[in-house]
């Protein structure tokens, strides 16, 4: 499958899923009016069988289940419609693909349609996923935000988090001084150089990236200081 037949794919699933969240439930039949009025379709009908292997594909992919009532009406509803509005995996992809597909229609307001500047980092997500997967050390060029110079050395990471348009990575030094104290986090957009070297660690079993996370915001996650109760005092205003 070439990139662009791909895209077109997943745009059609995002417009299914999208169109039967928006309706609760709805026939085929209604489907596939709203598809023919819509541009996506370029005026051709969405055969049944289709369609069926779209709902187990978006399945697969986004673990969205489109099932039929099977009586009355015989509409289609999404049977986990939760999950979508959930934070994790699953719902970003969702979302992000939702908002691709918008933009992607609307080029011609697109001097209307004002984002905001994602930085590059993202260039490094997928090699980092990959090691993530196999368990591998990463060998990294990383300018910190605190020094003047790069350094080159090698890390298990442990895992990715979005916060504020930027990509982060938690990983463990493979250095016998700086492995004592811990994972770090390190900003993708920070990175001048990477790749996964033939050397693999063993995942921590007690080690859990919402823990790691819990109490703090974004990206600070300071280990050495205890969760502490907050009591808030604010006025009517």
């Amino acid at each position: 499958m070439d990139n662009d037949r791909g895209q077109s794919l997943i745009t059609k699933y995002v417009w299914v899923i999208e169109t039967i969240y928006r309706k609760r439930k709805i026939s085929f039949k209604k489907l596939n009016e709203l598809w023919l009025r819509d541009d996506i379709s370029r005026g051709v009908d969405i055969p049944k069988r289709t369609f069926d292997n779209w709902r187990s594909v978006i399945w697969d992919m986004f673990g969205i289940s489109i099932v039929n009532e099977n009586h009355g009406e015989y509409r289609y509803y999404i049977e986990n419609e939760e999950d979508i509005s959930k934070n994790g995996l699953r719902s970003w992809l969702y979302n992000t693909f939702c908002v691709s597909n918008a933009l992607a229609n609307s080029q011609s307001i697109k001097d209307r349609i004002i984002l905001e500047y994602v930085p590059s980092g993202q260039n490094y997500l997928q090699p980092i996923i990959e090691a993530m997967k196999e368990n591998r050390v990463l060998n990294m060029t990383y300018h910190s935000y605190w020094k003047d110079e790069e350094n080159n050395f090698d890390v298990q990471p442990y895992c990715v988090k979005l916060f504020r348009q930027r990509w982060y990575m938690v990983a463990r030094s493979t250095d016998p001084y700086y492995y004592k104290n811990g994972p770090f986090i390190y900003s993708l957009d920070r990175i001048k150089y990477l790749h996964a070297t033939d050397e693999t660690f063993e995942m921590p079993k007690d080690w859990s990236a919402e823990d790691f996370f819990d109490g703090c915001f974004g990206i600070i996650a300071e280990q050495s200081v205890e969760i502490q109760p907050i009591k808030l005092i604010v006025s009517a205003g």
